[in-house]
């Protein structure tokens, strides 16, 4: 059965379901912290915030990995229901029509659930920016964080949305689903920034100084972390994951068949070409070859980052962090590879790109460019401890 692609009238009941799932954080937010300052409920209330939009980007992988983004055909409901309950008659049409079709009963309930928890997510966010901007004539005003970094994250969450209504309706645009997943990575790269600045300002964690150079490798590996997570994206959008099922060889070579145009062409419909033609498999060998080299240049910058990191002795802690997250990056991915894509393995795979996101952009926030080598901590204020 046909759904028109956009039909709002479920928005109000999908708005209900977002705030009761988010009062729940914000309840414990505010029990566990009705003592403390402004400030410090404002830092708790980002730290879950941070919390479960790394959730969430871990279940858009699942629903992206159980071939479930199209569960609901529609855009914010599903069949113009708040739920798959009142879906049921459209759902069971459609599974009769294609048993085997995008839409069954199974994975209309993985995509709504994603979408509950965006709504939450959303809701979340949006508490955010009203503590931030209705407290800024207290304590508030003098933090370290401006309310605009909550205003910025709120109107991203919104870009974020209308990427998952179009995601839907443009029926898994590989370029959309990169973005989407993209978003999802700035998103979490916002919220920690806000975290860390909030903790710096009420002493919670002292602020590293570092030679410069030290801070632009930082910033180089976010860079390129964030590159190399587009291009798994694109591998894992167009199905590519398994173009290549050896390890370190491909297809028995070292340098397969492969067609860089069309993999790499962008604005294209899933499993096709911009002329409609099939994408060829070279295309697809492209597209996985090009991720595997972008991630052994990741792998190296990271790993040298980390050992220089562990060296410095106070950031010891957050270099083994990046070390874990790197080790847990190849085994999930040759995982994915040797063993046939396991759902496991690739979602801990996303989970693991998005924690490393988290990891640097708390370096680069606890840290502090200054022309001498030496690494020594520093109070919020920039003096010695």
């Amino acid at each position: 059965m046909q759904a028109s692609l956009y039909d709002f009238s479920p928005l109000a009941r999908m708005l209900v379901v977002g705030f009761l799932l988010a009062s729940g954080p914000l309840l414990m937010v505010y029990l566990r912290n009705r003592r403390s300052t402004p400030l410090g409920r404002l830092h708790a209330l980002t730290l879950m915030t941070l919390f479960l939009t790394f959730d969430l980007v871990l279940f858009g992988a699942f629903t992206r990995l159980t071939d479930s983004g199209l569960g609901c055909p529609d855009w914010p409901g599903c069949y113009g229901s708040a739920s798959p309950l009142g879906a049921s008659v459209e759902i069971d049409l459609a599974q009769r029509a294609m048993p085997t079709g995008p839409v069954t009963l199974g994975k209309a309930w993985v995509e709504m659930v994603h979408r509950y928890l965006a709504t939450g997510v959303g809701v979340l966010i949006t508490a955010l920016v009203a503590a931030a901007w209705l407290g800024r004539k207290s304590q508030l005003a003098r933090a370290a964080i401006s309310p605009w970094w909550p205003s910025a994250t709120w109107v991203w969450v919104c870009i974020q949305g209308a990427f998952g209504a179009l995601t839907v309706t443009m029926k898994l645009f590989p370029a959309i689903v990169t973005l989407h997943l993209l978003g999802g990575y700035i998103l979490l790269a916002l919220l920690t920034v806000q975290s860390v600045g909030l903790a710096i300002q009420q002493g919670l964690q002292p602020v590293f100084s570092v030679p410069s150079r030290t801070r632009m490798w930082i910033a180089l590996g976010l860079i390129l972390l964030l590159v190399q997570s587009a291009s798994g994206a694109w591998v894992s959008t167009n199905y590519a994951v398994l173009a290549c099922t050896e390890f370190p060889m491909c297809q028995n070579s070292w340098l397969p068949q492969m067609d860089f145009a069309g993999g790499f062409e962008i604005w294209r419909p899933l499993g096709l070409g911009s002329d409609g033609a099939p994408i060829s498999f070279q295309a697809l060998t492209a597209i996985h070859f090009t991720h595997r080299l972008l991630a052994a240049l990741t792998l190296v910058l990271l790993a040298a980052l980390a050992w220089n990191l562990h060296a410095s002795g106070p950031l010891r802690r957050p270099a083994r962090a990046l070390a874990g997250l790197l080790a847990l990056q190849l085994a999930t991915g040759l995982s994915n590879v040797v063993l046939g894509w396991p759902i496991v393995a690739a979602v801990l795979h996303t989970g693991g790109a998005g924690a490393m996101v988290i990891v640097l952009v708390w370096l680069l926030i606890s840290t502090y460019a200054q022309s001498s080598p030496a690494i020594e901590p520093i109070s919020p204020l920039g003096l010695p401890t």
